[in-house]
């Protein structure tokens, strides 16, 4: 009998009788045959560095009955230099203490005997690339290409401004290298087919170029070896680099301190040998990361590959070092990954775990918010309604959104502070609103944002004498009540939010705005007047996400989560036209890395391609398509995954001859033989994103792509709206009363003013089916929901289900 072990390492006895050794470790025979071994390895925490907070969620047998888990929620600022190092390390720290009952000093190494598990998302590259705090690193290019990356493709996002500053590029030196691969005959040659360079099965040539240009002598236009290829392209080496004078130049880099590399070699997407030769030499010398453009992003279009190879030398090495420093806090078995060790995931950009090894720079851009947008899509979606979600997740610095209808979408080519990366990752798009944007008053416009207060100094009411904030706005309206809120602010760490700071400031800025206006304003009339610029700027993303795209906005339901999402989401729905309403019980990233023991991952592989799409190549396409589709369900089957798991999509990158935009395209549907229309869908999604088609065109197809995604479940049971169908119908929805509250408190609503009687619940207090009408506020341990007037919330299993009148 054979034994396999792979990263779950549960152990299974399957038909094939192999044995599969997981990371469970629960002792339990299920009806899959699986047996799970946990000895005394119990406690799985997941947890997420924010801009501002830092939220760490644990899940752990409860002593009195081990077949139950308990959860349990730390919160703590991402950052506070005075009490601790790394605010992740500090809040697993607070969790040992809390569910072993043991005392452990902070500085300590903490122990992982009793860890399943660590899953960890965070915002270290991501706030490197936007505050350009990234790692020195030098860019190797070919020679003639030196500014390359500097003159960009001549994007203009503001076309009007009068002062345009570009973005400094991210490298810190430039070495160009005497090498040079050119491609045999031109795209735009009418007969490329019939004067194509011809090879054999095996790669040789049968008969050379016979195009414009042909020397008549050798098989391209000119001296020098022809090889075919990963695109099938014939690829004609001009010039090999010198290894000794690339030697010496790698040399001086490294004598000069530079420790990281980006290479980027002219058609290094077709032929990589040259970029190979480079890092090999590279990592001899002693460089510690090098980036290999064709490795990374196996793509044509140089500036790019270029940018996001820059883009991945400047973040690797310092999320690399904040991990270093992250498992310091940690004995040696959580990084040693055998099978007695915890394991230690991070959440990737495009929604998949990735374990250490294949975590980087590039993958963890969106690490952050890309937990909640696999939760919430897990949570609120039916797939018989199929209703549409938007995703709102309204954190500290930033308002996160993002939709889902069935699939997440996923966008290969995104921009991020000026810098144009292209990695796989979900559509979220970002702007700068959230709990600690500031609050300002200039040329008479109230602001929000795009400035935030963070975790250090933080709000006013931090008490680490920091600017106006949007908290600062809530806590004034009433809609953060701090009897309720965390309290782990001051010099302690054991004090409340400070509504006097907050007013003190707040009472400067109403004399200015009153002083240039002649209607005098109250208070709470200039408090709102922030809140309502900060709710439209969080509503700009979801109308570009929806209405930009021909969505009906008021046709989705809204999935707030983030710290700060309840306080919001209830105006911001309304100023959508939206109805309904969903806020997790839970609402917190770490929470959703968790849920349901998540184990959703993606590989995938990408190749170039070069091809016209035409009847007579498609059959080609479809067979690179088929062995890939192959090598991916291999890689998911030896993490773990059952073939029935492991959801593969195939990918055609498309593009209009003469064109160049190119849109990486799902097939649209199998015709009568089960294979793929990727032309119809093609012209589809062309349609909808030009508005028009280029009928007269051919299709040439740039890349070849096959993603699967395993997962452990299909559903987390029930859907939301089934639950509450079924609560209606057997009568347990019923109406709580304001006498049930647990406090009353003052609470400004617009058009209504203050509400001195707003009644205030705990949401662990109230139960399944019941009913809150507000306006009134709904409180537990990881957020607060305001309920406007003219709304209602039902409490289900998982959710408050917000209904709009």
């Amino acid at each position: 009998m054979a034994v396999k072990e792979v990263p779950d390492r549960s152990i299974r006895i399957c038909a094939d009788r192999s044995i599969r050794i997981c990371a469970d470790r629960s002792i339990r025979i299920c009806a899959d045959r699986s047996i799970r071994i946990c000895a005394d390895r119990s406690i799985r925490i997941c947890a997420d560095r924010g801009g501002t907070f830092c939220d760490v969620h644990a899940s752990y047998p409860d002593p009195e009955n081990p077949n139950e888990r308990k959860e349990l929620v730390v919160k703590l600022l991402s950052q506070d230099t005075a009490n601790y190092k790394d605010a992740p390390t500090e809040g697993i720290r607070r969790v040992l203490e809390i569910v072993t009952g043991e005392k452990i000093p902070r500085g300590s190494v903490l122990s992982t005997d009793k860890i399943d598990y660590i899953r960890l998302s965070t915002t270290v590259a991501t706030n490197a690339l936007l505050e350009r705090k990234g790692h020195k690193h030098a860019l190797l290019i070919t020679k003639g290409f030196k500014d390359l990356l500097l003159i960009g493709n001549q994007s203009r996002p503001r076309i009007f401004d009068l002062n345009i500053r570009r973005p400094a590029p991210l490298y810190s030196k430039v070495v160009e290298v005497d090498e040079r691969v050119t491609l045999v005959g031109y795209t735009s040659d009418p007969k490329a087919e019939d004067h194509e360079v011809k090879f054999d099965a095996d790669g040789n040539i049968t008969r050379g170029y016979r195009g414009k240009g042909w020397d008549g002598v050798g098989d391209a236009e000119g001296p020098g070896e022809v090889v075919r290829g990963l695109s099938g392209e014939a690829v004609r080496i001009m010039k090999q680099p010198d290894s000794k004078e690339v030697e010496k130049d790698l040399r001086q880099l490294y004598d000069e301190g530079y420790r990281s590399l980006a290479i980027v070699l002219v058609h290094s997407y077709t032929y990589p040998k040259h970029e190979n030769i480079i890092g090999s030499l590279a990592r001899s010398i002693g460089f510690t990361h090098v980036s290999e453009s064709a490795s990374l992003l196996p793509m044509i279009k140089m500036v790019p590959r270029g940018v996001s190879s820059t883009a991945d030398a400047y973040l690797t090495p310092i999320l690399r070092d904040y991990l270093d420093g992250f498992f310091q806090g940690f004995d040696e078995k959580l990084k040693d990954g055998r099978l007695r060790s915890p394991r230690i995931e991070f959440m990737g950009s495009d929604g998949g775990l990735v374990d250490l090894n294949n975590f980087s720079g590039l993958k963890s851009i969106l690490s952050g918010p890309a937990g909640g947008v696999v939760g919430y899509a897990l949570t609120s979606w039916d797939e018989k309604l199929k209703q549409p979600i938007i995703g709102l997740d309204v954190g500290g610095t930033s308002t996160d959104v993002s939709r889902f209808d069935g699939r997440y979408e996923i966008v290969y080519e995104t921009t991020t502070a000026g810098v144009t990366i292209q990695s796989p990752q979900l559509d979220i798009n970002t702007v700068a609103a959230g709990g600690g944007s500031c609050l300002t008053f200039r040329n008479g416009l109230f602001l929000a944002g795009p400035e935030s207060a963070g975790a250090q100094p933080g709000p006013a009411c931090y008490r680490k004498d920091g600017p106006l904030a949007v908290t600062d706005a809530n806590l004034m309206l009433g809609r953060l009540i701090p009897d309720y809120f965390p309290k782990i602010f001051g010099k302690s760490e054991k004090e409340p939010l400070d509504i006097e700071a907050s007013r003190v400031l707040f009472e400067k800025v109403a004399e200015e705005i009153n002083a240039s206006n002649e209607k005098k304003l109250s208070l709470d009339e200039i408090v709102y007047g922030f809140i309502k610029v900060a709710n439209e700027t969080m509503c700009r993303p979801i109308r570009a996400l929806t209405e930009a795209r021909g969505h009906a906005t008021g046709k989705h339901v809204l999935a707030s989560f983030g710290g700060a999402g309840g306080q919001h989401a209830c105006e911001i729905a309304h100023l959508l036209g939206i109805k309904t309403i969903l806020i997790h019980r839970m609402s917190l990233h770490p929470y959703e890395m968790l849920s349901a023991d998540l184990e959703r991952r993606a590989y995938e592989l990408q190749e170039p391609s070069s091809t016209f799409y035409t009847p007579q190549n498609r059959s080609g396409l479809l067979s690179r398509l088929d062995k890939m589709t192959a090598d991916v369900r291999t890689e998911l089957q030896k993490q773990g995954f059952e073939d029935k798991r492991i959801h593969i999509e195939r990918m055609l990158n498309m593009r209009f001859e003469g064109t160049d935009t190119a849109l990486m395209v799902l097939p649209h549907e199998k015709d009568g033989d089960g294979n793929e229309d990727f032309e119809a869908a093609f012209n589809r999604v062309y349609k909808a994103e030009f508005g028009f088609l280029l009928d007269t065109k051919s299709i040439i197809v740039d890349d070849v792509k096959v993603r699967g995604i395993g997962k452990t479940f299909d559903s987390l049971g029930d859907s939301v709206y089934t639950e509450l169908k079924s609560l209606r119908s057997s009568n347990r929805v019923s109406r709580i009363s304001a006498s049930q509250a647990d406090s009353q408190h003052s609470v400004y609503f617009d058009k209504v003013g203050r509400v001195d009687d707003t009644p205030v619940y705990l949401l662990d207090k109230l139960n399944v089916g019941d009913e809150v009408v507000g306006p009134a506020v709904v409180i537990d341990d990881t957020q607060t929901i305001v309920l406007v007037p003219e709304s209602t919330a039902v409490l289900t299993s998982r959710h408050l289900y917000i209904t709009l009148e």
